[in-house]
């Protein structure tokens, strides 16, 4: 799993990896209970185990503020 989001194409990017398909489905699951809480969401992809994530604001055309707090909330659910 990365360690950390990483800003590249004019997004925040993070990989995650987790033991299987269920728990990366349960963590994606997670995720957009509080993105849909947020009303911010994320560009994602998920192939088996590994699931990763774009956050940028649509709307501005950039990395905003509520990207981070987005990715700050998708940060606690691992804690």
């Amino acid at each position: 799993m990365a360690d950390a989001w990483v800003e590249t194409d004019g997004a925040l990017y993070r990989k995650f990896s987790f033991n299987d398909f269920a728990e990366a489905f349960a963590f994606m699951t997670r995720v957009a209970a509080i993105a849909e809480a947020q009303n911010h969401h994320p560009d994602w992809s998920n192939s088996w185990n590994t699931v990763e994530i774009s956050l940028r604001s649509h709307d501005k055309g950039a990395i905003t503020q509520r990207d981070h707090q987005l990715a700050k909330a998708i940060d606690e659910i691992l804690i």
